[in-house]
């Protein structure tokens, strides 16, 4: 049986519930499905020590302001789990968890919406399935050949599962930090970091609020037609966190350039030196989660889908919304995607309700 919609919004993480919040405001008629069993999106699967980079009150959702958390300037994950959860519930959001869309097609002038719990024809729908679900990892030569445990950011949760262990932590972003960090201050891992380049870390007074703000006036730099500024990128690749910072202070956040291969036993570099390891964890990022689009042919380059705010140029029923700066500025943060939600929601309510 084919069910039926205003607007279908697919993924029930941060960017999902914000695009239901401005949805309901518009009147229309939607449904978010999302893969997830329980809400929270992919906080819910963060690392055991997470942290926002901002306080809770420059961390929340449109009408909703997050609670502090007690003890913490900075929440932890599971903090925003509890706020996420609340926050679909405080506003009735219809989320459906525990469905999976596989594709998303055209059909006789409205979009289909195939999921494994059934089929939904909507008038538009909002793509919001994020990058958590999509890890990469590079073709590094003999990665293959390394016999110790492989893992991705994904998959990592805290340093007790490596105790007496030697590990490479690779990936010069805030994850690779975070974690190498995580590892290095417990005392009973043995690490080494290593990145591309040499790593770039933020001033340490800046925060999330900060960047929000340099994001947001880069968007309206590059809207207004003058140069580019730059924007976070301009500044640095790492917030120093704190306890990136007390790593970095004591002397165990030392990084080294990249290896140029994995061997059975470890990597080793150009100069011929080797490094013995018995796991690699790859924090080297993540690519959006656009397989169920892939029935719209919509694909750009770098596999972004190109948009204009957050509309496909290819498909003018469909918005992306929350995958970077590319479908909103900040977009994929928890105080950035309000304001490309509502300009999303205003949008496909205008010819709707006309």
């Amino acid at each position: 049986m084919t069910q039926h919609a205003d607007v279908v919004v697919v993924g029930g993480g941060q960017a999902g519930l914000a695009a239901g919040y401005h949805l309901r405001r518009q009147g229309l008629d939607f449904v978010i499905l999302d893969a997830d069993a329980a809400p929270g999106g992919a906080w819910q699967h963060m690392w055991d020590s997470l942290h926002l980079f901002s306080p809770a009150e420059h961390s929340s959702l449109p009408g909703r302001l997050m609670p502090a958390q007690a003890g913490e300037t900075y929440p932890d994950a599971g903090h925003v789990v509890d706020y996420l959860a609340d926050y679909e519930k405080r506003y009735d959001l219809p989320v459906q968890h525990g469905t999976r869309v596989d594709a998303v097609r055209r059909d006789a002038g409205r979009l289909l919406v195939e999921a494994d719990a059934g089929t939904w024809r909507a008038k538009a729908v909002i793509s919001a399935t994020g990058t958590w679900s999509r890890p990469f990892l590079p073709a590094v030569p003999g990665r293959s050949d390394f016999t110790g445990r492989q893992l991705h950011t994904v998959n990592y949760r805290r340093p007790a599962d490596f105790a007496g262990q030697r590990v490479i932590v690779v990936g010069g972003g805030n994850s690779g930090a975070q974690i190498a960090a995580d590892l290095a201050l417990d005392g009973h891992v043995r690490v080494t970091w290593v990145t591309q380049r040499p790593p770039r870390f933020l001033p340490d007074d800046i925060d999330g609020r900060a960047l929000f703000d340099v994001a947001t006036a880069r968007r309206r730099t590059l809207d207004a037609g003058r140069s580019d500024t730059g924007g976070v990128a301009s500044l640095g690749d790492i917030v120093a966190v704190p306890p990136v910072r007390v790593a970095r202070e004591a002397g165990l956040l030392v990084a080294k350039p990249m290896f140029s291969r994995l061997t059975a036993a470890g990597a080793r570099w150009t100069d011929g030196s080797h490094t013995g390891a018995d796991a690699v964890v790859w924090c080297t990022g993540f690519r959006p989660a656009l397989a169920h689009l892939a029935p719209l042919n919509l694909r750009g380059p770098r596999g972004h889908v190109p948009t204009d705010g957050t509309r496909a140029l290819g498909e003018p029923r469909l918005h992306l919304l929350g995958y970077g700066d590319w479908t909103g500025p900040a977009s994929a943060t928890l105080i950035g995607v309000g304001r490309p939600a509502r300009d999303t929601a205003r949008d496909i309510a205008q010819p709707l309700s006309g």
